[in-house]
């Protein structure tokens, strides 16, 4: 009877197994993701605290993902070189030393300064977690599994986010969304070191120095312009100047990749259409995603004057569409093929982003504003997991640690863009339109420096709103805020129309010229 069962148990034992690597690697990545999107809802407090306007805040979220998108590719090669397990652990201790430097800092420098090195160490953390999948799973169905319960777990990150970042701004400041990381880092390190195997690649390429810093200055220069640019002006010398020479720098990363027989991205693999066009759609989906979020923060606390709480509770909808679409889009394009898939989740996320521009102030929540956010949600759920299994699949188990890298790049910069070009569109629209109506404002009533908050930003109606007046004065300031929000929204609509352009530009491409027979029939 024993001789009998044997053979049953083993295969048993090494898929839980798997699995259990599967859950630690899972929580390693809730940790990075978990941090932006908790961020979010903190942007407010942080913005009124430290007396700062949009482009601070943008600078506090994309401080962060240019770090995180510039280093991933050498990380990615690292992991394959030294073990993935390794940069794993030292990602994730690293993760949890910055959040403590987050946690006790006072100043927006030293905000944005931890947010910088925070992005360097996640660095570490996301290639090592697909390419630790890709090599314990190596059956293809196990594999998508798993696939699709990593990008699952990206929604499930956008769900607690917003709702424990809520509870912890209303018992606590801003600083307890860092200290957050501290024991999620911790429990990660301890299970990383008893249920994860360790993985390398036999034939790791050497390091690319020039590439990595080629990218990271020509990445970092680009988001600095745009993010920059209300404040310059758009066609300044800076914003021009900045622009082009980020488009040289960039230029030269690509000329020197094609060169270098070790590159830090090998550009022939976009030759590839089941590899660069769902590296496009992720690209594309994550620029929309990133810039939707940064924009419905400022909506759901700026506009409606949500807690923090309260906008938890209220993009919660956003958050179950992700975690519902991802794993179900990931299993039925092994049916379908990606292609039909990506194509139909990009017109859905386009669709959310046009009703999204059709919001006002006096919109319902339930059929202006949640339709939009759950089609926008829905849509991205469905791109990111079949695309990501397209890239993977692409690519011999040697090079996982490169090819998560390349789809992680490809997000990261898309969402790192999509923060700073649908902000700085939105800050440019504002700040133009409003800074009149501010300026007539007697200063018995408002005095230099909150009024400069108040041109900077739609989150001082917050503080506008709390302070006291004489009741003859209370028409003029319900109708200066009305006045803020109304051209706060103006602004968005045009943010909304250009990544629902983006969107649906992508899908006509992919729609083209990536082929549509699933990968195994074709």
């Amino acid at each position: 009877m024993t001789s009998t069962l044997e053979p049953v148990r083993a295969p048993d034992t090494a898929r839980a197994r798997r699995f259990a690597a599967l859950a630690v690697i899972c929580l390693a990545e809730l940790l990075v993701v978990l941090d932006n999107t908790i961020v979010n809802v903190a942007l407010p407090s942080i913005g009124v605290q430290l007396r700062t306007g949009v482009s601070g805040l943008q600078w506090v979220v994309d401080a962060y993902t240019l770090t995180f998108a510039g280093l991933l590719l050498a990380c990615g090669n690292l992991g394959d070189r030294y073990g993935r397990r390794r940069l794993l652990l030292i990602g994730l201790a690293g993760v949890g030393l910055m959040s403590v430097a987050g946690a006790s800092a006072e100043t927006l420098g030293t905000v944005i300064a931890a947010r910088a090195a925070m992005g360097v160490f996640a660095a570490a953390v996301f290639p090592a977690t697909l390419a630790l999948i890709i090599n314990i799973f190596t059956d293809a169905r196990e594999r998508a599994l798993a696939i699709a319960a990593w990008t699952a777990m990206a929604g499930f990150a956008i769900a607690i986010g917003p709702m424990s970042g809520g509870w912890l701004l209303e018992h606590f400041s801003w600083h307890s969304v860092f200290w957050i990381n501290v024991p999620i880092a911790a429990a990660a390190i301890v299970a990383t070191l008893v249920l994860v195997p360790a993985s390398k690649s036999t034939t790791a390429k050497r390091l690319d120095p020039a590439g990595i810093t080629l990218s990271i200055t020509g990445v970092t220069l680009l988001v600095w312009s745009i993010i920059e640019a209300p404040r310059h002006g758009w066609t300044g010398p800076a914003t021009l100047g900045g622009i082009t020479g980020a488009a040289v720098l960039l230029a030269a990363f690509v000329a020197w990749e094609l060169r270098t027989p070790d590159p830090i991205l090998d550009m022939r693999l976009f030759r590839n259409r089941r590899f660069a066009l769902p590296a496009l759609a992720i690209a594309v989906g994550y620029f929309s995603l990133f810039g939707f979020l940064f924009l419905i923060t400022q909506y759901f606390q700026g506009v409606r004057e949500y807690t923090p709480l309260g906008f938890g509770i209220a993009s919660l909808p956003f958050a179950a569409a992700v975690a519902i679409g991802a794993p179900i889009a990931t299993l039925l394009a092994q049916r379908v093929g990606a292609t039909a898939v990506i194509v139909s989740g990009l017109m859905l996320s386009g669709l959310g982003l046009y009703l999204g521009g059709l919001v006002d102030v006096n919109s319902s929540y339930l059929t202006g504003v949640l339709p939009s956010m759950v089609s926008t949600a829905l849509g991205l759920a469905i791109v990111q997991g079949p695309a990501t299994e397209s890239i993977m699949s692409a690519l011999p188990p040697d090079e996982a640690g490169a090819g998560s890298a390349v789809n992680d790049t490809t997000r990261e910069i898309g969402g790192t863009l999509g923060v700073a070009v649908l902000g700085s569109v939105v800050a440019s629209y504002y700040a133009t339109t409003i800074a009149p109506v501010v300026d007539r404002i007697p200063s018995s009533f408002m005095n230099e420096d909150e009024k400069g908050f108040a041109r900077a930003t739609v989150l001082s109606v917050l503080e506008i709103r709390a302070r006291a007046l004489p009741a003859v004065l209370e028409p003029q300031r319900e109708q200066l805020i009305t006045t803020m929000k109304t051209t706060v929204l103006h602004g968005s609509h045009t943010a909304s129309l250009v990544a629902a352009g983006a969107v649906v530009a992508c899908a006509l491409l992919v729609a083209i010229l990536m082929p549509w027979a699933p990968t195994g029939g074709g």
